[in-house]
């Protein structure tokens, strides 16, 4: 049945509709199934997503016309279709009448990702309107508090150098914080992998005092503030809420310095706006295990990372992580740095819509997969600034001399960048950073040709 005259009206102007505030505002690439016209296919896409279904129904009335999806943009030979979804059509709070994501989300690829007469639709970009985003949590915590615990500048308070504990699973609660602690001796931040929880090797209330002492031995000999990122993902909040409540208690007056660490794509945006509300003082830290199941360039459903950072932001996500931009072991291109731009600024240009956030705090970016020291100065030349927050496990604990030695040719690779050096010219008075070299040979031969005879190493 063709739709189209209720929902689709293509003399919508998108400007207005953004002036006037009253729609969330979605671009998707989409392709109907062969035999189905373009338009016909994009209205029953709306009409799925809002007040309709495939057939008309007798209990419709003129109320519920008012709060149709329109299809405001079509374009067949581009596969592009953008849809207004009025701000009523979603769900509210019944506790303090706020958005929720889950509400977003069940319209924007609700049923319409599995209709008949769709071959593939993802989204791609969204627009939230002052009024939607003042009705979203947002973050509570950002990069500024976590400079400020370090003793930096808390505006553009520069590079966090952070790892993953390695390997991911099976260190033992001994060895679990010795492993923190050689890190922290030269480094600011230690996250858990996310597989690492309460393994009955690893149980949390034997393993997390442990790392709580190694790092105040390690504050003691560096003279430094450091960070611990704690998982506390799991399937019940009731259970997440008890880890994060025995994390916070064991570091007692250090409590300032934890960050929760959430997997929140296969927790879902529950577990997410948990976290955000019941530890506001906590630094979110929004880790997106598994998301590659509907971001990878690869797929044409679901919708991409871009989103998914987006999303984050709204959510209240001190930190999500973003990729590593072509640098790292993981699917990514160098432009992707519209992520970390989107999530950080107040105001910024996405894919399709130039968003405002209207002074909620920023989202940071947190690089990680596959990056060194090596590797970095390239990617802060291609981001433009260092005011992220990078987990390098690899480029860490696969450093030649020790995990300390690792944690320095970090930093060193961020001063390199921010001087402007030649880092072969700045290996030369800055040994961790030359070690880095020996450390990853292949990636050295890959970015500095000729770096053996040029450090003299044979």
């Amino acid at each position: 049945m063709d739709q189209s005259k209720r929902y689709a009206d293509l003399a919508l102007n998108e400007e207005d509709l953004i002036k006037g505030g009253r729609h969330i505002l979605v671009a998707y690439t989409m392709q109907p199934r062969a035999g189905t016209g373009y338009l016909e296919a994009a209205a029953h896409f709306a009409a799925e997503s809002s007040t309709g279904t495939n057939v008309d129904v007798s209990t419709t009335d003129s109320f519920t016309r008012e709060l149709d999806a329109q299809v405001y943009h079509a374009d067949a030979a581009n596969g592009e279709l953008r849809i207004a979804f009025p701000l009523e059509l979603f769900d509210r709070n019944m506790s303090d009448g706020r958005f929720m994501l889950v509400s977003f989300l069940t319209l924007a690829i609700g049923n319409n990702q599995g209709m008949c007469d769709i071959e593939h639709a993802r989204m791609i970009d969204f627009h939230m309107p002052e009024r939607a985003i003042q009705m979203f949590d947002g973050p509570a915590r950002d990069i500024s508090d976590l400079w400020r615990i370090l003793g930096r500048p808390v505006k553009d308070g520069g590079y966090i150098a952070g790892t993953i504990i390695k390997p991911k699973l099976g260190l033992r609660p001994q060895p679990f914080a010795e492993a923190a602690y050689q890190f922290w001796l030269g480094g600011d931040f230690i996250k858990n992998d996310e597989p690492q929880g309460n393994q009955v090797f690893a149980p949390i209330k034997k393993t997390l005092p442990l790392v709580y002492d190694a790092m105040k031995h390690a504050q003691d000999e560096t003279g430094e503030a450091k960070l611990f990122s704690m998982n506390i993902s799991a399937d019940d909040h009731y259970e997440m809420c008890a880890r994060a409540d025995f994390a916070l208690e064991t570091f007692g007056p250090d409590a300032d310095k934890l960050a929760f660490l959430v997997d929140g794509y296969v927790g879902g945006p529950g577990m997410i706006t948990t976290a955000r509300r019941q530890y506001p003082n906590q630094y979110l830290h929004y880790h997106r295990a598994g998301h590659g199941a509907v971001t990878s360039p690869s797929s044409k459903r679901g919708y991409t990372a871009f989103v998914l950072a987006k999303m984050s932001r709204l959510q209240g996500a001190s930190g999500i992580h973003v990729g590593s931009m072509g640098y790292g072991k993981m699917e990514g291109e160098n432009d992707d740095r519209i992520m970390a731009y989107m999530i950080e600024r107040d105001e910024c240009q996405g894919p399709v819509y130039y968003q405002k956030w209207h002074g909620i705090k920023p989202t940071t970016p947190i690089i990680s997969g596959g990056m060194n020291a090596l590797r970095l100065p390239g990617f802060f030349a291609n981001l433009g600034h260092g005011n992220i927050i990078n987990t390098a496990g690899g480029g860490a604990y696969g450093h030649l001399d020790s995990p300390a030695a690792g944690a320095r040719s970090l930093r060193q690779a961020y001063a390199c960048w921010k001087a402007g050096a030649d880092p072969i010219e700045w290996a030369r008075e800055h040994r961790e950073f030359a070690r880095a070299f020996a450390s990853f040979p292949q990636d050295a031969d890959m970015l500095f040709p000729g770096w053996h005879g040029k450090l003299g190493v044979a």
